[in-house]
């Protein structure tokens, strides 16, 4: 049983599944429910681990799969972990790199042993198996580590869900053996099954059995719907202890942060709003906004006026559209500063709603503002 992460439920809201509670590592408090920024290459893209703390942000993730081809988790090990080879010093999850070689395709071979897969860096062959991406994990020094699943595509048929399900279940106990750190990083399982409700139960029921001390929902938000998103998640969460942490894997748009929250879900990551910026899109309280757009030209007004962020503190929606069109680096510095800030704080913003009982009227609070249009 790993000792490494306690969970408090603090608050539940009277009118819908949302929960107000607090997970502690080795590195400190993450007040939950939670968003996680992305740092796929033990960086958060275009930002300083100074400037990510700046946005409140109080865990981020690291990615296994491109940590281990480079620079190797042995250097990662040699500079004493992940925390201090990116000088940050609050918690950290990794993934375990299955979502990103099952999203090879032709460029890799599932069979049980694991995963034969090809380097996108150099074309060299790679196997990655339950234990070797713990033991990269351990090398990394994260404080919440994830199991090595099966993520199946969507959409899948009936029979290769169950049986890549099953597998997840048979790699999962696998990852508990190869776990040797226990004293300082936590294991996750995760939960597969498609879009198959009793799919999902039965994977539920079989990694509750472990006794973990928090369960990721994976396989969803990979393509689907919206109604199906909906659909399964609500009955996911039901399967899963109340007294241990709940990590929705990959999602990070405001409504289906929202939607997560609402159904019960306690930590969310998601690329987007980095890869947003680098694009010139700002999230903003009235929507998304688009600084590439003309109609900012001879705007000098922050990015958001509701938003206390350095940047809607410092800058013009005219100087950041300034430097998107010029090229400068400093547009997906200040651009992703910002939208991360303003998805920490949006969450902020529900934990304070669910403790006064009022998340469904935060939410539509929420909703009637978000979506607003360039102004000219």
């Amino acid at each position: 049983m790993d000792k490494a992460l306690s969970f408090e439920l603090l608050h539940k809201d009277s009118k819908t599944k949302a929960r107000r509670g607090r997970i502690t590592t080795r590195h400190g408090t993450i007040e939950t429910p939670v968003f996680m920024p992305v740092g796929t290459q033990a960086t958060v893209k275009a930002m300083k681990p100074e400037d990510v703390e700046k946005t409140g942000a109080e865990i981020i993730l690291g990615n296994t799969y491109h940590l281990y081809l480079r620079p190797g988790s042995d250097i990662v090990r040699e500079a004493g972990g992940l925390h201090r080879f990116m000088n940050w010093n609050k918690s950290i999850l990794t993934d375990s790199g299955g979502f990103q070689v099952f999203s090879l395709g032709q460029f890799r071979k599932i069979t049980e042993e694991g995963v034969k897969f090809k380097s996108y860096i150099d074309g060299s062959s790679h196997m990655m198996t339950p234990e070797s991406s713990i033991g990269v994990q351990l090398d990394l020094g994260s404080d919440i580590m994830m199991a090595f699943d099966e993520c199946c595509p969507y959409p899948s048929d009936y029979l290769y869900t169950k049986r890549s399900m099953e597998r997840t279940t048979r790699w999962l106990e696998r990852c508990i053996k190869a776990h040797t750190n226990t004293e300082n990083q936590s294991l996750f399982g995760i939960m597969q099954g498609g879009f198959y409700n009793d799919l999902r139960r039965i994977s539920a029921e079989q990694i509750v059995e472990f006794d973990l001390p928090g369960y990721a929902i994976g396989g969803i938000s990979v393509g689907e719907p919206k109604e199906q998103f909906l659909e399964i998640l609500d009955s996911c969460v039901d399967y899963l202890p109340e007294d241990k942490p709940r990590y929705l894997m990959g999602v990070g748009t405001p409504d289906y942060l929202f939607e997560g929250v609402e159904n019960g879900v306690d930590m969310f990551d998601c690329v987007l709003p980095t890869r947003l910026a680098r694009h010139g899109m700002a999230m903003t309280s009235y929507g998304e906004v688009s600084i590439k757009n003309a109609c900012y030209q001879r705007s000098y007004e922050p990015l958001d006026s509701e938003c206390d962020c350095y940047v809607c503190r410092n800058y013009s929606r005219a100087y950041l559209r300034h430097l998107f069109k010029s090229d400068e680096i400093l547009s997906s510095m200040l651009l992703s500063e910002h939208n991360i800030h303003f998805l920490v704080n949006t969450m902020a913003k529900m934990r304070k709603a669910i403790e006064e009982d009022r998340f469904t009227e935060y939410k539509k609070e929420f909703y009637s503002k978000y979506g607003g249009k360039c102004e000219l």
